[in-house]
């Protein structure tokens, strides 16, 4: 059985620890100020109920007895027909819904948990502190423009693909909220409209142009992510038990990717004499150090966490400034197109999964423009005649 309270306010303590005696008041704790004792207490109405043996104590909300001993029935009444008791909506914060997230992905293992606390940190910096039943379209919208004039690390402010990853997070938070009984409905999230893919990719001469500037420890990174088209993370993260000389591979094991499934690639001329170079750098630097170093590739000895203002540098000597290290990924997939590879198994070197990706990176570049122009012009020289032009000329009659 539950009944009803009011919470009793602080009072000034007995002295020598007394302890207070109960007030044999028959209206004590009705009123706003007990006549007999002098005891305060809150205005409004708490209740205290129990389910499955565990102690409830709610605020009803109300300063009406009659209201606050409805609201007791109706809870009594749910738990004995074994109903979920609604929370109170108006008390549940943000910080509940982020953490409810994050334990979805952490049992179910449907996301990296190092990718979802990195679109997090944007949330939880606007959000926190707010009631979650006040998040809805304006409050979004605020979200959305805040972010827009973020400047990131390049300088540039986050693109709309990007704010759609962090608002497809969001809703899904929003989503999972409804679903524990948290939210009464899921306020609509409009998504941004996505500008057309990057552009940017590299030619041969670029790519070496771009390795003269490079520090010795970041140019076999680069030369090896525009080889495989392999992501940042997934280099720099690569150990020497997923190389193998002796079959000629490199692996990725599953549950390490960004689609969870592991990837094989051959170790062609090139990209073996890159992992050869490394691994004799690799044992030089062991037996300096006189210490086991798993990481293929490494700053004597450390592994390599960013590169970030090298590779910027690097860029702008080299005379290509805003690359980025995903630009390897398009060029990869692209190159390989161009060698005669078949696009699925492109896709699975690479870790494509759909093949709407695959035919975003696969950009046309300026010199397969030019080379298209080439082949058309030689098409209709051969029509034409060797020069490929047209003669305008009337032919003489024979005399």
């Amino acid at each position: 059985m539950g009944y009803l309270y009011r919470p009793l306010l602080k009072r000034d303590p007995l002295p020598n620890g007394q302890k207070r005696p109960p007030c044999p008041d028959e209206n004590h704790g009705r009123s706003d100020t007990c006549s007999r004792c002098g005891a305060r207490f809150a205005r409004k109405w708490w209740v205290k109920y129990y389910v499955n043996g565990r102690a409830i104590c709610e605020s009803t909300g109300s300063e009406k007895e009659s209201e606050a001993r409805r609201f007791l029935k109706l809870r009594e009444g749910a738990v004995a027909q074994g109903a979920p008791i609604p929370p109170r909506i108006d008390r549940i914060m943000y910080e509940e819904l982020s953490q409810d997230l994050r334990q979805h992905y952490r049992t179910t293992g449907r996301r990296k948990l190092e990718e979802v606390e990195d679109r997090l940190r944007y949330l939880d910096r606007f959000f926190q502190y707010r009631r979650a039943a006040s998040i809805g379209p304006a409050l979004i919208t605020s979200y959305v423009a805040e972010r827009q004039g973020q400047p990131t690390r390049f300088g540039q402010p986050p693109g709309n693909r990007t704010l759609n990853v962090e608002l497809a997070l969001l809703k899904r938070m929003l989503r999972l909220a409804y679903e524990n009984g948290k939210l009464l409905r899921v306020p609509p999230i409009k998504m941004l409209r996505e500008g057309p893919p990057r552009q940017g990719f590299f030619e041969a001469e670029g790519f070496r142009a771009l390795l003269r500037h490079l520090p010795a420890d970041v140019q076999p990174v680069a030369s090896f992510a525009y080889w495989t088209g392999w992501r940042k993370q997934e280099v720099l993260g690569l150990t020497w038990p997923q190389v193998d000389f002796k079959a000629g591979v490199v692996r990725l094991e599953p549950g390490t990717t960004k689609n969870r499934e592991g990837r094989t690639f051959p170790l062609f001329p090139e990209l073996r004499a890159v992992l050869e170079a490394q691994r004799t750098y690799t044992d030089r630097i062991q037996r300096e150090r006189q210490a086991i170093i798993p990481w293929v590739f490494h700053r004597a000895g450390k592994p390599i966490k960013s590169f970030y203002r090298s590779w910027r540098t690097a860029c702008r000597l080299a005379g290509q400034p805003g690359r980025i290290p995903h630009d390897f990924r398009r060029t990869a997939i692209r190159n390989m197109v161009r060698k005669g590879i078949p696009e699925r198994v492109a896709m699975q070197l690479t870790g494509h999964k759909t093949r709407s990706v695959f035919d975003r990176y696969n950009i046309v570049s300026e010199g397969d423009l030019q080379e298209a122009g080439r082949k058309l012009t030689e098409a209709h020289g051969h029509i034409l005649g060797h020069s490929g032009r047209v003669s305008l000329e009337k032919p003489t009659p024979n005399m």
